[in-house]
C-alpha cells in the first residue's frame, strides 16, 4: 500500500514528552540524572560576560600613555562603582587638579600603559534555564544543561506568540464552537491557562493580558486582532520571543474556526490540572509547534513517543491544512496509487478523507497533517 510521510500534529492524553533545556553558552548544571523537577525549577546557570567600556585616561588627563600607571588608583580585578574617582593629579599647590570619574560599574580588567587607555568589564549578565514541565532529568548535559521527559497529555497547535508559561488550566466557555470573550475572563484567572472554542476576540486577549493569565487555547484568531495587540505585523519569523505577559496557542487557523471537538473534549478533561504552554512556533525547515503539556500525576515511562512524524494508512486522523477544508479534520478512507491530476496540471498522489460532519472529500497527501493521538 502506498504510504507518504507526513508532519505530525500531537493532540493526546497519553503521550512521552522530552525537551531538551540547553544554555546557551558553556555554564552550570543544577540538576542530576533521575531527578524530579517542578516548571520553575532552574535546571542551568551561565553568566554572559558584560560589554568592555573604555575610560580613555591619558587623553583625558593631558598625560603620556606610560605615565597611567602612576595616576589610577586602582589595579587589574578591582571593582569599580560608577562616580568613583579612578584618577587625579596633585595639580599646582594643590590647586588645578585633574580628576577622572568612571562613569561605569564593573571590574578592571586592563590597564594599558601603550594606549593609555582603562578597560572597565561591567558586571555578567545572569542566564538561567527552567526545566519548563514538570517531570524527572532523562539526561544531563554537563556545562550545558539537561533534558526533561514527563508523561501526559499534550496538544499542539497550529501557530502561537508568548514563551514558556505554566498554570493550571480553565475551560472559560462551554462549547468548542463558542467565542472566547473579554466577559468570559475573571480576575480569578491570573497565572491561569484559559481555553476558549473557535476563537477569541482582540477585546478577550487584552482582558487576558491585563489579569496576567499565563496562557489562551483557543480555535483562531483574526489576523487583524492580533497585529492590533501585538503592535505590528508578525510576519512568517519563528515566533515565542514576542514581549507579551500572555501565551497564545491557536489550534486551528486565522478566523474564527471551531475547536477540534476531541481537542476540546481533552482540555475540559484537564480542567484543573497545571500544564506547561509555549506559543513558540516555526513553519520551515525544523518545525516547532506551539504546545500545552499536562504532566500525569504519575510518571510511569511508558506510552507513546510525542512529536515523531508517522506514515499515511487507512484510519489515520489527519487536518486538512489547505483551503477549500483548511482546518478540517478526518480520517483516511482511501489511498489510491495512482497518480491524479490536480488544477494546476501537476500529476500528485491524492488520499480519500472522511470529514467530521461525514463528507467524503478527495485531497492532496501534501495538503493533510497526522494528528498524532
Amino acid at each position: 500500500m502506498a504510504t507518504a510521510y507526513t508532519p505530525g500534529l500531537t493532540v493526546s492524553k497519553d503521550v512521552v514528552v522530552r525537551r531538551m533545556r540547553r544554555l546557551p553558552i558553556k555554564g552550570e548544571t543544577l540538576v542530576a540524572l533521575g531527578e524530579r523537577v517542578e516548571p520553575d525549577k532552574v535546571v542551568a546557570r551561565a553568566m554572559i560576560p558584560g560589554p568592555l567600556q573604555t575610560i580613555k585616561l591619558a587623553e583625558l588627563m593631558g598625560v603620556e600613555p606610560r605615565e597611567v600607571g602612576h595616576f589610577f588608583k586602582f589595579k587589574v580585578g578591582d571593582p569599580i562603582e560608577k562616580g568613583t574617582v579612578v584618577a587625579e593629579t596633585k595639580g599646582l599647590f594643590g590647586m588645578f587638579k585633574s580628576t577622572v570619574v568612571s562613569e561605569h560599574t564593573g571590574t578592571v580588567e586592563t590597564v594599558s600603559e601603550i594606549t593609555g587607555h582603562i578597560l572597565i568589564r561591567e558586571p555578567s549578565t545572569p542566564v538561567e534555564i527552567t526545566a519548563y514541565i514538570e517531570g524527572a532529568v532523562s539526561q544531563v548535559l554537563p556545562a550545558e544543561g539537561a533534558e526533561i521527559e514527563t508523561r501526559g497529555a499534550m496538544v499542539q497547535g497550529i501557530f502561537g506568540i508568548g514563551g514558556e508559561r505554566f498554570g493550571p488550566i480553565r475551560v472559560a466557555v462551554e462549547s468548542h464552537r463558542d467565542l472566547l470573550e473579554a466577559a468570559n475572563i475573571q480576575a480569578s484567572d491570573a497565572g491561569k491557562i484559559l481555553v476558549g472554542g473557535k476563537g477569541l476576540t482582540l477585546a478577550a486577549l487584552r482582558r487576558a493580558a491585563e489579569v496576567g493569565a499565563a496562557g489562551v487555547v483557543a480555535g483562531g484568531i483574526r489576523d487583524a486582532d492580533l497585529t492590533e495587540f501585538l503592535g505590528y505585523d508578525i510576519g512568517v519569523a519563528i515566533t515565542g520571543q514576542e514581549d507579551v505577559n500572555t501565551t497564545l496557542v491557536v489550534t486551528e487557523g486565522f478566523g474564527y474556526l471551531d475547536m477540534a471537538e476531541r481537542t476540546f473534549r481533552l482540555l475540559r478533561e484537564l480542567e484543573g490540572k497545571r500544564g506547561s504552554v509555549n506559543g513558540a512556533t516555526q513553519i520551515r525547515a525544523g518545525v516547532i509547534r506551539p504546545e500545552v503539556i499536562v504532566p500525569l500525576a504519575t510518571h510511569t515511562g511508558s506510552g507513546a513517543e510525542a512529536g515523531q512524524a508517522t506514515s499515511l494508512d487507512l484510519g489515520t486522523p489527519i487536518r486538512v491544512i489547505r483551503e477549500p477544508y483548511f482546518g478540517r479534520l478526518g480520517k483516511v478512507t482511501k489511498l489510491p496509487a495512482e497518480l491524479v491530476e490536480v488544477e494546476s496540471g501537476t500529476l500528485v498522489r491524492v488520499l480519500n478523507a472522511e470529514l467530521e460532519n461525514g463528507d467524503d472529500v478527495v485531497v492532496p497527501r501534501a495538503n493533510v497533517e497526522i494528528i498524532a493521538t
